[in-house]
């Protein structure tokens, strides 16, 4: 499992290894960042071909060292919430994933506009106390992008799976 990390959570997460630099992108790779919401770090990540997303509000920088373990259980818990299999985007060995830096401003972008989503989700339930993120998740899951030809990341996924 590759971590691909922004410079904010790296500062939180750790450094990353140096050999990860060399690694190219590749579909199965995770990107993740840190986000703030009512002075609360919340990590929020995303599958590079799918852009499958997670969200964990109210996270302390001790359960993100290491990453690897914290952002495979919560990806399991969504793809089990969604009734997909574990391996569905690809090996979640948490105790050994890379962290690395992020590869793709696209991937990025819609991470951006996925925050921006979270953000106004979060506002309209009455904050994050009280924000649905069942709601938050199925939103993610089922909002289209023109990134990826203007289909869900469960729709995307449904075609992995089919092997299409």
């Amino acid at each position: 499992m590759m971590i691909r990390c922004t410079a904010r959570l790296l500062k939180i997460a750790g450094k990353p290894d140096p050999a990860t630099v060399e690694v190219p992108p590749a579909d199965d790779d995770w990107y993740a960042n840190i986000m703030w919401l009512e002075g609360r770090k919340c990590l929020h990540a995303t599958h590079a071909a799918t852009l499958f997303a997670i969200y964990a509000p109210g996270v302390r920088a001790d359960d993100l060292r290491p990453l690897g373990p914290f952002l495979a259980t919560r990806v399991a818990e969504q793809l089990a919430a969604e009734r997909l299999p574990t391996n569905a985007l690809g090996d979640l060995d948490g105790p050994h994933a890379t962290v690395g830096k992020t590869a793709s401003r696209q991937i990025l972008g819609c991470m951006n506009d996925q925050a921006f989503a979270i953000r106004w989700i979060v506002e309209q339930d009455g904050g994050l106390a009280r924000a649905d993120l069942g709601g938050i998740h199925r939103h993610l899951q089922n909002n289209i992008v023109s990134a990826r030809m203007y289909q869900s990341p469960l729709d995307l996924i449904a075609d992995r799976l089919a092997g299409a």
